[in-house]
Order: structure tokens, then sequence, then C-alpha cells
């Protein structure tokens, strides 16, 4: 996609999210209440099938572009699972299955199901094959974090299966999975960044603003690196996918899954140092952010699982290769 047109969306995308979502919504989600509006909206901007190609009913979006409109989900902690149904339509796609209508919930592993019981249909991979299932989803799972309703996949028979091309790799709904939260913590880091600076600016201490404090001042500088170190690494593991597939750029979604985990970790505590007490109260919305970078951080493997892999993969290689692995992987090829 054009730099242009991936403006347009995410304009379109920001608009609608700052004039559908906000605190009020998303704590009526969290205590049941599908968005019913928020998601209508959604699907007629053809949002749900906006990875799948454009023969399939859908904007053939790239990684790249889907990691940037995913950044502003985050932004908004908007709750519904737009990402997770995008991610399972594009699964569908390259498994030669024409995607569904409708919400479609994305299976990954053992893990829960966000809003599983709202699904249409059950996507889940199993190697190199995607698997459809009629939904919903109707065991209850439990909610984590962000408190958002979550259920497992019942047992049963797909109703269709296709062979995922190599590009996409046996763990094509793991690594899907981390780029989307990836992309989701960067831009819930934005926000929270935003809420902390503005506090900061307004809370009176000694007569003066808190944020006129050296103290106070180093803190929001270090969450400003974080965001920013979020934000780079989301996007390159998107670009990456992009050039190489979702297979190929799995060094780069790994990196960018701990490098936004630690973000996640370290702003949050820093929102809270800086917010003190209120930001926790139910009254104020740093919580209905932080929850759900906690909830990210873990969901599609912690930071820790991630290193490990990175880990492995490098002492398998040896010692000789570290460094050219760490400085010298050529943008165009994904070799070493």
């Amino acid at each position: 996609m054009s730099d242009d047109l991936r403006s347009i969306l995410l304009d379109q995308v920001e608009r609608l999210l700052a004039d559908a979502a906000g605190p009020e919504l998303l704590r009526a989600n969290e205590h049941g209440e599908w968005p019913e509006a928020l998601w209508a909206e959604a699907e007629a901007l053809g949002l749900p099938l906006a990875l799948a190609p454009e023969d399939q009913g859908g904007a053939g979006l790239g990684w790249g572009d889907a990691a940037a409109l995913w950044q502003v989900l985050g932004k908004h902690a908007a709750p519904i699972p737009l990402g997770e149904s995008m991610i399972a339509a594009a699964l569908l796609a390259a498994g030669g299955i024409a995607p569904r209508a409708g919400y479609l919930g994305l299976a990954v592993g053992r893990a829960s199901i966000a809003w599983g019981r709202r699904a249409a249909a059950v996507v889940s991979t199993a190697g190199s094959t995607v698997l459809l299932q009629p939904g919903p989803a109707t065991r209850q799972g439990r909610a984590g974090f962000s408190r958002e309703p979550a259920d497992l996949a019942a047992p049963g028979v797909p109703a269709a299966e296709g062979r995922l091309p190599e590009a996409f790799g046996p763990e094509a709904a793991l690594l899907a999975g981390a780029l989307l939260n990836s992309a989701r913590i960067a831009g819930a880091l934005e926000a929270v960044l935003d809420m902390t600076v503005d506090y900061a600016n307004t809370r009176k201490q000694f007569g003066r603003p808190i944020g006129g404090f050296q103290a106070v001042q180093q803190l929001l500088a270090r969450c400003a690196g974080e965001v920013a170190a979020a934000g780079v690494a989301a996007a390159n593991a998107g670009r990456t996918a992009d050039r190489h597939g979702l297979a190929g750029a799995a060094f780069e979604i790994a990196s960018a899954k701990v490098v936004c985990g630690e973000a996640a970790h370290t702003g949050a505590e820093i929102a809270h140092q800086v917010h003190a007490a209120i930001g926790f109260t139910d009254d104020h919305q740093l919580h209905l952010f932080t929850r759900r970078l906690w909830q990210w951080r873990d969901d599609h493997g912690t930071e820790r699982a991630w290193a490990k892999r990175i880990g492995e993969a490098a002492l398998a290689r040896g010692g000789a290769a570290l460094w050219p692995d760490l400085t010298a992987r050529d943008a165009t090829t994904g070799e070493h």
C-alpha cells in the first residue's frame, strides 16, 4: 500500500476510534458487553478482511500496513478483537479458504480466544495446516489482566482445511499474534505517555506542576525512549514480514515482542509512579491501558519466552556468527 493510502486508512481508523471508543466502552466491554456499533463500523470499512487479497473480498494490506493499523488500535485500547479477526482472515485466504463474514476468532495453541462466544467461526493452525471451525467458541476461558471476555474453542470437526504457503511457516498464527500484540503495545504506550505528561503538567505539588521537577522529567524521558523503541521494533517486524513472509521475519518479530514487552513493563511502571494512587482508581482511565499492556505482554509469548528462542538460535549458529547476525542482516534477502 502506498504511503498516501496508508495515511488515509489510518486517519479513518483514528477518527472511528476517537468518535466511537473511549473509557466507558472499555468498562462496558470488561463487563461482557459486546461493542456492536463499533464492530459494525469496522465491518463497514472492510477492516476485518483487510489482510485478505482483493480477489477474496479484502484490501490486500501487507503486514507492515497491518502493524501500523494495530498500533492505532492500541493507542485507543480498542475494545474489539479486530486484529485477531484480520489475522484469521489472512490465514484462511492464504490456505485457499474464502474468509467468512463476521468476527473470526483466532485460536493460538491452548490460549483463550478473545470474545470467542461472538465468533462466527474459529480459525486455528496445526503446523502448516489452517483449520476453519464453525463458531462460536463455547467453553468459557479465564479473563486475564484486561478483564475482557475470553473463551476456549469447543472440540469439533473442521468445516474446511487448507495448506499455508511456505512463507507463512508452521508458526504463522503465533508469529502474527506476536506482531499484533507488539504493535498494540507500541500504540498503547503512546497514549500512556501522553496522559502521563499531561498529568505531570497539571498536577501541582509545592506550588508548581510536578513535571517541573527534574526527577519526574527523567522518568518521562525514560518512558519516551521506551515508546520510541517499541514503535520502531514493531514497524521493523511488519516491514520484514512483508519482504520475507512471517516465517522469514521470525527473528524480527521475536525481537519486537521482547522490546515491546520490556517497554510495556517500564512504561506502565513509570506512568503509575507519576500518577501515584489515582492511576489505579476505577474513575481514572490509566489502568484501562496499563492492564491491557500487561495482557498483550503475556499473550502469544512473553519477552522471556521469545528471548529464550533468540538465545537458543544464536547458540545453535555458534559464536562466530553472533556479531554478523546482530549487525549484518540483509534487509533485501533476509540472510546473514
